[in-house]
């Protein structure tokens, strides 16, 4: 299999340097626990160290190595086209609020990197959301509308720095870009020398919601907390109908240099093409590196190989010069009624909370979820707790169509993936796997380089589907909530929390 074919580590997690925290290896007392150590998480644990509570960080791998470990790290309130979709759905005010929570993350951000002193590579520069086609021009313009409605400092434009026309684009300015890890590192750094503490390679299983809160973890440990917050990305609990109203999609990106001076000098995305994404980030010298994404797809539906090789095409063909160097892969979960949820877990729940559903843009949800929810635990006023309520049934109700999609899609994976047909083990090629049958039972089965076969069961450890064998990143993937196993089946991203059952052949 080509290298051009493969995935390969992220750039922030190459360039950053790699902090390492210990496994929870004992019982533990604090005011808040916080599963999960990406930016929605350590935003919040950072928030409430600095509010005065004794916090402990439970990740199950490596702080800001998941999902934020694999951004384009865009810091922008501009996201794609929502706003037009937010008067229409939450009305004028439920636009505003979200504008300004998002607005006011961004600011937050650069004081925070400038308190600490980090050089985390914060630019500012305008996002657009454009488009070639000019039968989207009008759907441009109401979304630039909007936007600037909702108190964005948004405008129509014609034209850009991309090295193509576009038909109209929505341009916002005094945006943000920025190195994530490098940022969400020096949090960590900060946290921890504060009085928090946070512990890698630990895995919470269980949740208990009593007075105090217990979370068991997989190495026996309890961690005992007045507060839990579930900040896991795709959440591991599933306590208000949050799994019906989720969906995860998986999106490639391209990295590579290019001469400082055909930098588009911008943030650019369009919904077309199955999603373009264009930004740059600073290198030394006369080079930058630009970040291309797009090509998104359900985790365990199909084959990223060809989709790798059209993004880098499309990244080539626009921008000559470019010298790939990266190619990697990130993780988005989608709500079915537009915006994140973020607040109490469920609707009789009084200390446990959740942020989850992100939609692509989780730099500003992150930091906009850290300081939403350390105002709901420390008992403050925050003016867009409504907005984000994860009990908010009534939108899920109104965007019904969304939501039975998404079901649909889950059982017809639950049911149909079951009767796909079962390849023989032995046409297995080095490096593919395939889900087989084997005494009435189907197993995941990936052949090695080396010609050795690893069987596990294909049975999702989550709620049961069908993994699916990602070649590209040599992974096993569930289609239903998109959870994702290593060849060895263990866990490499959640909801599941435990690793797919080792099988015989």
């Amino acid at each position: 299999m080509g290298e051009e074919h493969q995935v390969s580590s992220s750039y922030w997690l190459e360039t950053a340097p790699d902090g390492h925290h210990p496994a929870l290896d004992g019982d533990l007392d604090v005011d808040v626990a916080v599963i999960g150590a990406g930016i929605a998480g350590l935003s919040t644990a950072w928030e409430l160290t600095r509010a005065g509570r004794s916090v402990a960080v439970l990740e199950a791998g490596r702080v800001a190595a998941g999902v934020t470990g694999h951004t384009t790290a865009k810091v922008t309130a501009l996201h794609t086209l929502v706003y037009d979709k937010l008067r229409r759905t939450r009305g004028p005010e439920g636009a505003r609020l979200y504008a300004r929570s998002q607005s006011e993350a961004i600011g937050h951000a650069a004081r925070i990197a400038e308190e600490l002193g980090v050089d985390c590579e914060w630019e500012t520069r305008s996002a657009y959301t454009y488009a070639r086609d000019p039968g989207r021009v009008a759907e441009l313009r109401a979304e630039a509308e909007a936007a600037a409605e909702a108190g964005l400092p948004a405008s129509f434009v014609t034209e850009t720095g991309l090295p193509f026309p576009v038909a109209g684009a929505v341009e916002v300015t005094g945006q943000a870009q920025f190195h994530p890890r490098k940022y969400l590192l020096a949090l960590a750094t900060d946290l921890v020398e504060r009085g928090g503490r946070i512990f890698e390679d630990t895995t919470v299983l269980g949740l208990d919601e009593g007075e105090p809160c217990r979370l068991s973890t997989a190495t026996g440990a309890t961690v005992r907390a007045r507060d839990v917050v579930v900040a896991t990305h795709y959440p591991i609990f599933d306590r208000a109908l949050l799994f019906a109203r989720l969906s995860t999609r998986r999106e490639l990106v391209v990295a590579g240099t290019i001469p400082a001076g055909q930098d588009p000098g911008g943030m650019f995305i369009t919904p077309d093409e199955d999603t373009r994404s264009v930004r740059t980030a600073p290198l030394e010298g006369d080079r930058r590196l630009l970040i291309v994404t797009g090509e998104h797809f359900t985790p365990g539906t199909s084959d990223p190989r060809a989709r790798l090789e059209r993004l880098a095409a499309w990244a080539t063909g626009h921008f000559p010069d470019l010298e790939v160097t990266h190619r990697w892969a990130t993780q988005d979960t989608e709500p079915t009624d537009t915006v994140p949820m973020v607040g109490p877990l469920h609707p009789g729940a009084r200390h446990a909370y959740v942020a989850t559903g992100f939609g692509g843009w989780g730099m500003t949800g992150g930091i906009m979820a850290g300081r939403l929810l350390t105002a709901q635990i420390t008992g403050e006023e925050c003016e867009w707790s409504g907005l984000y309520d994860p009990r908010r049934l009534k939108t899920a109700v109104r965007e019904a169509p969304a939501l039975l999609k998404t079901q649909a899609k889950v059982a017809g994976h639950f049911v149909g993936d079951r009767l796909r047909p079962s390849p023989p083990v032995e046409s297995l090629p080095p490096g593919e796997g395939a889900v087989v049958r084997a005494d009435g039972h189907r197993v995941a089965v990936y052949r090695d380089e080396d010609g050795g076969f690893h069987a596990v069961s294909a049975r999702c450890t989550h709620l049961g589907c069908l993994v699916d064998f990602n070649a590209a990143e040599r992974a096993w993937e569930c289609p239903c909530h998109g959870s994702r196993f290593d060849t060895d089946g263990k866990v490499i991203q959640g909801p599941a929390t435990k690793p797919l059952e080792q099988r015989d052949l």
